[in-house]
């Protein structure tokens, strides 16, 4: 059986009840009731609303300690809008439960409104017909013009089948309603009932109109008192409400009567959405009460409180409105409500900042170049440069190049590791290609003292002068750095280090060869001791330091350790500079570098020829570490054989071999007056030479040396007697191995 029970509203008022439009409210009416504030058109009390229509209820509901409520008709007042022409109110909820002691369905009360003349009609925007029940079929009905009539099913097995917050059937369904209702029954159908399942679902099935944003359904609904608990003052429901004595604004703004109710200049007429009628608003950028007369009414907002510019933007306040603007470099823009970069000014604050780094860059560049050309000047000076220009343009044959650093940097690439090709304590040196694409080696040297520095420029001027064929020539230099670099000549087959130790000891090259080399090789340094003005002093002979050009000519190179012999005898060097196992005893003792010193180390030399050992061993007896402590032992204990390579031996006569050993032996002689200087040194050799070529010539040493001493300049007789001899250099470099893969350069 389908049980129906209508309540009325007390708010049934007809058209004739409504007053003039234009009244205005008391000063004295009630603000406030509870925490909702009374805003006309409605009120409290006599003369405080627009008509009875709107007036408000502010009662102790229930004795309720004193606590007052306001209410429409019999139902609370939530709150009032005058902006959407809404208020909110409590609803109680119908009810339907099955009775466990008589097996029968009990029904509560059902509520509805009634009344046609009523400014109120239920909001079909925000309500919703709500059910929840596991066995639930309840009816909404309209029983007045519209005819209106629906239902909602709610069903469920079992309460574990439901879930939170879904209301879609299962234990929950809701269903909207149509728009312009103002009465509403409410309803359940006997036949779905609980008298089943109630043990496991819950007796009481719930059916009510009410907000929809305001309910969520849980499972705990079903089989407990939680929905009533949960809404215990009712279940809030919205009421859109409007001025209904005139269809529309329009009607309402040409009623002849003077009832037009927005009374405020800044007011605006909105058509009610929800029946005939209408309310009043404030116009845009205005805020206030519509409904009374200025001053009292509309009045302007303030919108810069809630600052509705973007980010970055100033809010200004104007009557009615407000505009935006940006910080400087950027513009409002109304389309996208952004500041915006303002395009032209940006483009000339960046075209200006550029030009001024463009201007300022240039002038650093030109105060930086001044400043570097400044120091490079400096130490173009420092390093004896205008000595060396004064002396080129005085000289003029003078065959000596001084490079600019950008003609260094060029040529090598940025002094790429790829083209490094040779590395000392004296520096580095690089493979460069100058201009006419000329292969040279370029050294960057190591650090050098004040004193070096004053004496650069001058040693610079002699090294250019030395044209020897076993010394390398020195083709330039550059002085504009901190550390001078120098440009010598390039030389490809590598040392005689490495002739004899190194990567090149596989080519098995005669001992006539070697011979052959260490002979030039004592010429170039003859020459540097006896006919360069004034004498150089090498400083740093070593294997390491002869090169072979490509007919495996010897070329003596490395000056880094090399000082202009000293006119004073007492004069020292202030670091003792050359390589372990070369070095003189004497010198590293006294501190004085002199020619004797580079017989010593050319006795080293010797020695590497001869043996094939290195000068210096790490590991073993101290005694046995250094090579010529070895030789001289040796020779001591007449033991020369001991020491020899086997090779050479089978090769060369005795004579021979001992001639070289007790030449060796005197270069290494501890008191550097008793050594052989480099003249006599050069004597032996070249008769050791002849020894060598000719083993069936005996030849008297004494009468070549004092034929040698007797003949022009030594070096050049010797270079005469290798160009008319029977022809055993060029012999010689004819079947000497090439290694044009192999690239060296000058140190």
């Amino acid at each position: 059986m389908k049980a129906i029970l209508q309540l009325g509203l007390i708010l049934v008022l007809s058209a004739a009840q409504y007053a003039p439009a234009t009244k205005v409210p008391r000063s004295d009416c009630q603000k406030q009731c509870g925490h909702v504030d009374m805003e006309y058109p409605f009120g409290i009390g006599a003369d405080c609303s627009l008509n009875p229509a709107f007036d408000i209820n502010c009662t102790n509901s229930n004795n309720q300690n004193g606590v007052f409520k306001p209410f429409v008709g019999d139902f609370e007042l939530l709150n009032i809008s005058l902006t959407h022409g809404t208020i909110r109110v409590l609803m109680d909820i119908p009810t339907y439960c099955y009775n466990t002691s008589t097996q029968d369905m009990e029904n509560s009360t059902v509520i509805g409104f009634n009344g046609t003349d009523t400014p109120y009609r239920l909001s079909d925007v925000h309500n919703k017909f709500t059910v929840v029940g596991c066995s639930t079929l309840a009816y909404i009905k309209d029983d007045g013009d519209k005819g209106y009539q629906s239902g909602c099913v709610s069903t469920c097995n079992d309460a574990s089948d439901l879930e939170d917050g879904a209301c879609s059937g299962m234990g929950c369904c809701q269903t909207a309603i149509p728009n312009g209702m103002y009465y509403y029954e409410v309803g359940f159908d006997s036949r779905f009932n609980t008298s089943q399942t109630w043990r496991s679902t819950g007796r009481c099935s719930y059916a009510t109109l009410m907000e929809a944003t305001e309910f969520n359904f849980s499972t705990a609904y079903i089989n407990s008192t939680k929905l009533i608990d949960t809404y215990a003052g009712g279940a809030p429901m919205v009421l859109d409400w409007a001025l209904r004595d005139v269809e529309s604004c329009v009607t309402a703004k040409r009623n002849e009567t003077g009832n037009y109710a927005c009374l405020s200049r800044n007011s605006v007429c909105v058509n009610s959405i929800n029946g005939e009628g209408y309310f009043c608003n404030c116009s845009h950028g205005y805020e206030g009460n519509p409904y009374l007369p200025d001053p009292d009414g509309c009045h302007d907002t303030n919108e810069c409180y809630h600052n509705p510019c973007p980010s970055g933007g100033v809010c200004h306040n104007t009557v009615g409105g407000y505009y935006c603007s940006c910080r400087a470099g950027r513009k409002f823009s109304q389309e996208t409500n952004a500041c915006n970069p303002d395009i032209g000014l940006i483009i000339g604050v960046v075209v200006g900042f550029f030009v001024l780094m463009i201007i300022a860059f240039c002038g650093h560049m030109i105060i930086q170049r001044r400043k570097l050309n400044k120091i490079k000047q400096e130490y173009f000076r420092q390093h004896g440069g205008l000595l060396l220009f004064e002396s080129m343009k005085s000289e003029k044959g003078l065959a000596f190049t001084v490079f600019t650093e950008v003609e260094l940097i060029h040529a090598t690439n940025n002094f790429d590791k790829s083209r490094i090709i040779g590395q000392g304590g004296h520096g580095t040196v690089y493979k460069g290609i100058i201009k006419d694409n000329m292969t040279v080696a370029i050294k960057r040297c190591a650090l050098i003292d004040e004193r070096q520095k004053k004496e650069f420029g001058q040693e610079m001027l002699i090294l250019s002068q030395i044209n020897h064929k076993n010394i390398v020539k020195l083709l330039g230099c550059c002085l504009e750095v901190e550390v001078p670099m120098l440009v010598y000549e390039f030389i490809p087959n590598g040392t005689l280090f490495e002739l004899i130790h190194g990567k090149n000891r596989g080519l098995q090259i005669s001992f006539n060869t070697l011979l052959r080399i260490a002979h030039e090789a004592a010429e170039g340094l003859h020459f540097l001791h006896s006919y360069a003005s004034p004498p150089i002093l090498h400083g740093d002979v070593k294997t390491a330091n002869i090169l072979l050009d490509e007919n495996y000519m010897a070329k003596v190179t490395d000056f880094g350790a090399s000082i202009l012999a000293p006119s004073d005898k007492e004069q020292f060097v202030t670091i003792v500079q050359g390589t372990c196992g070369y070095l003189d005893p004497e010198y590293m003792q006294t501190c004085q570098l002199t020619d004797k010193s580079d017989v010593y180390s050319f006795g080293v030399i010797i020695l590497e020829i001869l043996t094939g050992q290195m000068p210096l061993k790490l590991e073993g007896p101290a005694i046995q570490k250094s090579l010529s402590s070895v030789f001289l032992s040796a020779m001591k204990e007449n033991n020369l054989d001991s020491v020899l390579l086997s090779h050479i031996k089978g090769q060369e006569t005795m004579e021979l071999i001992r001639g070289l050993a007790e030449l060796a032996k005197q270069c290494l002689d501890m008191c550097g007056t008793n050594r052989p200087s480099m003249k006599e040194i050069t004597d032996e050799l070249g008769r050791l030479r002849k020894l060598s070529l000719h083993p069936w010539v005996q030849v008297d040493t004494e009468m070549e040396t004092e034929s040698l001493l007797s003949g022009p300049s030594t070096i050049y007789s010797g270079l005469e007697i290798e160009a008319s001899s029977t022809g055993y250099l060029g012999d010689e470099r004819e079947n000497l191995p090439m290694n044009p893969g192999s690239t060296y350069y000058a140190r």
